[in-house]
């Protein structure tokens, strides 16, 4: 059986990005925003100041922040692998990288059919 494939990757870029925000304001995690007020953004903030709901899917971590999106959103997503990203722009109006002229986006990859069978082996193995 293979190892199964992290659900949510960032890129060198992103990665420097949260760093910078980390040593600004600390731990921080991330919300992948369901396409209201900021699209379909990752939102990063301070973590505490964005109360992760009981139903919410913790997607793995990024830069040593967690990563979580909703249930629905996930149910839509799940054969899907998240690419954190960082380009020119203005950050989602609450996220934390708003202002510095970059902003977090999410590319996406599907899965292949054995790393779809690995996430499930691990989803089974693990409960």
């Amino acid at each position: 059986m293979s190892e199964a494939p992290a659900r949510v990757l960032a890129t060198q870029a992103a990665l420097d990005l949260i760093a910078k925000l980390q040593e600004k304001h600390g731990a921080v995690m991330f919300h992948q925003s369901g396409g209201c007020c900021d699209g379909s953004s990752p939102m990063c903030y301070p973590v505490g100041d964005y109360l992760v709901a009981p139903d919410d899917v913790r997607l793995g971590e990024i830069g040593g922040a967690a990563f979580f999106m909703s249930r629905s959103q996930f149910e839509y997503w799940r054969y899907t692998q998240l690419i954190i990203d960082v380009v020119e722009g203005m950050g989602g109006m609450f996220s934390l990288e708003n202002g510095t002229g970059s902003r977090f986006l999410t590319r996406s990859k599907l899965f292949t059919e054995a790393e779809q069978a690995a996430l499930q082996a691990q989803k089974t193995s693990s409960g």
